[in-house]
């Protein structure tokens, strides 16, 4: 069987639709919205609302750790904004966009394929675009040609306050009902330094110590996972198995294959 995965695709819809050629199975592992463009200010739901300078500035104070100072630059930005001091106006101008990239994605995301959302999706916004074969997987398992798959989707606590955080306790429970599978897929990766610094960044993202604890107990041939764009390691192994980033999809442009 060959697989197709991907992950942090982030607004990259023109690769998504040809990302399951030639494959038998295509899973995605999350990130779906573009609401910050890293490399380039000008893209995004971000720049969108408050323009290309202001995302610009935004990026660097959050590339320096100065996030109060990126919160009170958002804040600023609000105030020049005509209408914005109503809440549900301000709600509006970002929802508005993010129902437009959703439109998009699903539209070109393949049809079948399963797929679990990421730290920075917005579910309820999300499942309105949902077509037909596109199944969505979170603390669930599934069995595909005798192999079992098990997902988990959505990010942990962090500093940026990405709008798919939940908590720890929410976060374990579903690792915990998944049990024994072939191939564990999550959106963050296991809790291990290799594989959660970005090296671009020059930050740690936070991974999971439950989804390290699993994999250390039940060894599933394959743990798959994205959220870290750049990271130090993008294979490691823990006893048998092995621990695949798959890779940005917004700049690879390209899914990881395995064969399974």
């Amino acid at each position: 069987m060959r697989v197709h995965i991907v992950s942090d695709v982030h607004g990259a819809v023109d690769a998504l639709a040809e990302a399951a050629d030639g494959s038998d199975l295509f899973i995605c592992l999350g990130d779906l919205l573009l609401y910050l463009d890293y490399a380039d200010p000008s893209q995004g739901a971000f720049a969108d609302v408050f323009g290309v300078d202001v995302a610009t500035e935004y990026i660097a104070l959050r590339l320096a750790k100065r996030f109060e100072e990126a919160r009170a630059l958002t804040a600023a930005a609000w105030e020049r904004i005509d209408g914005a001091d109503d809440p549900s106006r301000r709600a509006e101008r970002f929802t508005s966009i993010i129902r437009e990239q959703y439109a998009d994605v699903f539209a070109a995301l393949p049809s079948p394929s399963l797929f679990t959302f990421g730290n920075v999706d917005i579910p309820d916004l999300a499942r309105p675009y949902l077509r037909e074969g596109q199944q969505l997987l979170d603390g669930q398992v599934v069995e595909i040609d005798g192999l079992t798959f098990g997902f988990v989707g959505a990010g942990l606590p962090s500093p940026y306050r990405t709008p798919n955080e939940i908590s720890v306790a929410e976060f374990d429970a579903k690792v915990a009902a998944l049990g024994s599978v072939d191939v564990l897929c999550t959106h963050i990766p296991p809790a291990i330094p290799e594989l959660t610094f970005d090296v671009v960044a020059r930050r740690f993202e936070v991974g999971s110590q439950s989804v390290l604890e699993l994999i250390e107990a039940t060894a599933p041939r394959f743990a798959l996972f994205g959220h870290v764009h750049q990271p130090l390691a993008q294979r490691f192994r823990i006893g048998r198995t092995e621990c695949l980033n798959v890779g940005h999809f917004r700049s690879r442009r390209r899914p990881l294959v395995l064969d399974l």
